[in-house]
């Protein structure tokens, strides 16, 4: 079923572009690296905080606040650039078993997301933002992101060499 979908896109014009180009999918590939360290970097910010790791004196509501929107534009560009990469070899890059895996953790990632956005802990954050203590659901959100995200970008880098 997959399969006659991914021939079909590495059979597009910008899949052939990509795939047949000395340099476009090197310079694709660059954008992808700095997209994906902007989204990680400024997640990972986020679930320090969350953890009481790193700024500690600046309440979790700044952080957040501050910080989303460079992960919502890095994500936004991070889903184009691979998307773009995805197609040039996709049929490649669905028969190895890290890609899939990396886009399980993404979706986790995601899921994890949503699921601390829509907990009473999240909707009580003016109350906590500037405790010391942060609550333990935060702390397990902030925790599992983390992991995820690193997965994602461990993945992603052993994709390559496969």
């Amino acid at each position: 079923m997959w399969v006659g979908f991914l021939q079909w896109l590495e059979a597009t014009g910008p899949a052939e572009a990509i795939s047949e180009s000395d340099w476009l999918f090197p310079c694709i590939e660059v954008v992808h690296v700095l997209a994906i360290t902007l989204v990680v970097g400024s997640i990972s910010m986020v679930d320090l905080r969350l953890l009481n790791l790193n700024l500690r004196d600046r309440p979790a509501d700044e952080v957040i606040a501050e910080v989303l929107p460079f992960t919502w534009v890095g994500f936004g560009v991070a889903v184009l650039t691979g998307s773009l990469l995805f197609a040039s070899a996709a049929t490649k890059y669905w028969g190895t078993a890290l890609f899939r895996l990396k886009l399980v953790m993404l979706a986790l990632a995601g899921i994890n997301m949503l699921a601390f956005h829509a907990s009473a802990t999240y909707r009580r954050l003016p109350a906590w933002s500037a405790s010391p203590h942060t609550p333990r659901a935060a702390k397990i959100a902030g925790a599992a992101s983390l992991v995820l995200w690193i997965g994602v970008v461990a993945c992603g880098r052993w994709v390559g060499f496969k």
